[in-house]
């Protein structure tokens, strides 16, 4: 198990220095790599070569687990960011049941009786105050991983591929640049700066968009969210 963990400790630091990059300032690298190698050191305890899965790719799954673990017991967002999520979640919800289309910047503002540069703001205040990813869809780890499935619990499969097919078919009803940035920064790995220079527009914009986009996306997919 030692030699196993020795082998792979390069894996902990790609991994980290790889997710730090799309993570904000008060995240240290530090601490993910820390988080890290506990994780890779419960992979080497449970891995189980027979299940046709590489140690590499089992131990990954892991790794990225424990670093998100750690960032979200580490939660370094005040209230105020939490409230506002949900504000524009429900803004948007309301708009676009009100009007039955894709609600605009404009209009959520609107509803959220601010300015639309202040709503700006909001989005951007809450896209780096917190990971705004799929895992904040409200959704359960279960749902989304799928990594540590059990045999008899066949739920857990049927669960994991009906929301799959749910978020890739509310991803296709997202205005056209919004899912183009989550494919971006999702699929291709992007950081916001890269994306900027993909789209000809500036970082802050970019956060704008995607923490939009998954407010979108979080409105859309209500009857997922927990209870």
């Amino acid at each position: 198990m030692q030699v196993m963990v020795e082998l792979h400790a390069g894996l902990v630091k790609r991994i980290a220095h790889h997710m730090i990059a799309r993570l904000p300032a008060s995240v240290q690298v530090d601490d993910l790599i820390q988080a890290g190698m506990i994780g890779l050191l419960e992979a080497s305890k449970n891995f189980d070569g027979s299940k046709g899965a590489s140690f590499e790719t089992f131990a990954g799954i892991r790794i990225r687990g424990a670093m998100l673990d750690e960032i979200r017991r580490g939660d370094w967002a005040p209230r105020s960011v939490h409230k506002n999520s949900r504000l524009i979640s429900q803004a948007i919800n309301e708009v676009e049941r009100a009007t039955g289309r894709d609600a605009r910047d404009a209009e959520v503002a609107e509803k959220l009786d601010i300015s639309l540069d202040e709503y700006h703001h909001m989005l951007n205040d809450v896209n780096s105050g917190k990971i705004i990813g799929i895992e904040d869809l409200g959704v359960t780890e279960d749902v989304l991983g799928g990594e540590d499935k059990h045999e008899d619990a066949p739920f857990d499969d049927t669960a994991t591929e009906a929301f799959h097919v749910a978020l890739a078919n509310t991803i296709e009803t997202l205005p056209e640049r919004e899912a183009l940035v989550l494919s971006l920064y999702y699929d291709e790995e992007l950081n916001l700066k890269e994306i900027g220079a993909v789209l000809d527009v500036s970082e802050s914009r970019v956060s704008q968009i995607h923490s939009q986009a998954m407010h979108r996306l979080k409105s859309r997919l209500q009857s997922w969210q927990n209870n």
